[in-house]
């Protein structure tokens, strides 16, 4: 009997946000972590839903073969991580938080792939019993790592700061080098570090920029700079993305493939 090898199903976390006239909710992401799915990781792009308490985590994970946890301009509830209340006015995102943090320890615990990005980075600390900053720039000695308020979206997103790898990380592999520059769209950031995570990447100011489960069943890092941004330009951003699908396709063998051209 001939096997048939199928297309890696990747999840995309969106996040609840108001739309339209009529400020309808809607569940989003960014085109751009579609695309690289699409282009780099060459797997079929999977919206998971931030429908809270509804979520069906053990069916999700029975079916996606990786997980990209995503940026926003939303941040981690602070009783998440017995955390002081955000300041008035502050977005948050409640019913992502109730997908999220279970999706990530189990998805941890089966070995299912995860890429943490930004806020996703934020989320998989506190999933492992890890902290946030919820201000950065309130803090002395550090920068501002928050969105510029520049509407040239090159500018926006460009290069804002050097990164320094950790020696022998998976990040220092994957450059080739100790020392990168990096996009910077954040407030938050990791204060105390969760359970079993280990720093790849420090900001100067001393900003955790990258991290990896040391004892994970599988693939499972995250970055705080935004890889999508930039993946057909910066050679690291891609590569971010290609260990990602390689890690998706390894953990089931020939029974996955590339999406075709």
């Amino acid at each position: 009997m001939m096997h048939r090898v199928m297309t890696p199903l990747i999840g995309i976390t969106c996040c609840r946000k108001l739309f339209g006239l009529y400020a309808m909710a809607n569940h989003a992401a960014s085109d751009t972590y579609v695309r690289a799915v699409d282009e780099v990781v060459r797997g079929v792009p999977v919206l998971v839903p931030a429908n809270g308490q509804s979520a069906d985590v053990p069916t999700l994970l029975a079916r996606l073969d990786g997980i990209i946890l995503t940026g926003s301009r939303s941040n981690v509830q602070p009783s998440l991580y017995d955390g002081p209340p955000h300041p008035d006015g502050t977005p948050e995102d409640e019913a992502r938080d109730a997908v999220t943090l279970p999706l990530i320890r189990a998805a941890l615990a089966m070995g299912v792939p995860v890429l943490a990005i930004c806020r996703g980075l934020q989320e998989l600390n506190v999933a492992l019993g890890g902290s946030l900053h919820q201000r950065l720039q309130d803090l002395p000695g550090r920068i501002d790592h928050s969105t510029p308020l520049q509407p040239n979206a090159r500018v926006r997103t460009g290069k804002a700061h050097a990164a320094r790898l950790v020696a022998g990380s998976w990040l220092h592999r994957l450059a080739g080098m100790t020392e990168v520059a990096v996009n910077s769209l954040h407030n938050q950031g990791i204060d105390r570090l969760g359970r079993g995570l280990v720093v790849d990447a420090i900001a100067p100011d001393g900003t955790i920029e990258a991290v990896h489960v040391e004892a994970s069943a599988g693939f499972a890092a995250g970055v705080q700079w935004h890889p999508e941004y930039d993946f057909e330009t910066d050679a690291l951003s891609r590569r971010i993305f290609m260990s990602f699908g390689e890690a998706v396709r390894d953990r089931h063998g020939p029974g996955l493939a590339a999406a075709a051209d």
